[in-house]
């Protein structure tokens, strides 16, 4: 099988900056193949918006393979998202890049401004798992 960096990506559905993620995604690709890799894989969670929306079209306008993860609401309830989230850091990857928005939720209690709470979720898991992460904030 051909050597390929795992690239997880990870991030929040209001996230837009576009730029930003294909000058990440152009930066782990290069030094991958620096490394001796052939390329990358872009892992990420299927939303169909946000980081993970502007990180497929990126991959699929480079012709860079990827894994996508969709949240099972049907088995998981509430809970499919944080349940895919780790499915997706359990699977391994090389590097985490991370793209985080203030939350937004009307639902959640805590004072505002805080992180998004899936995105610095996964962040955490990927570093408790050894993983590299990087992180951009808005």
């Amino acid at each position: 099988m051909a050597d390929v960096r795992r690239v997880l990506v990870t991030g929040s559905s209001t996230w837009a900056d576009q730029q930003t993620i294909a000058e990440a995604l152009l930066e782990a690709r290069r030094a991958a193949i620096q490394d001796g890799a052939e390329g990358i894989v872009v892992v990420h969670g299927a939303c169909p918006t946000g980081v993970d929306k502007i990180a497929a079209d990126w991959a699929e306008h480079n012709d860079v393979a990827q894994e996508p993860n969709p949240a099972d609401y049907g088995t998981h309830g509430p809970n499919a998202g944080s349940v895919r989230n780790q499915h997706m850091v359990g699977l391994g990857a090389d590097l985490c890049l991370v793209f985080i928005d203030n939350c937004a939720s009307a639902l959640c209690r805590r004072p505002k401004p805080h992180e998004s709470h899936g995105a610095h979720h996964t962040a955490d898991l990927a570093r408790r798992d050894g993983i590299a992460v990087r992180k951009w904030t808005t």
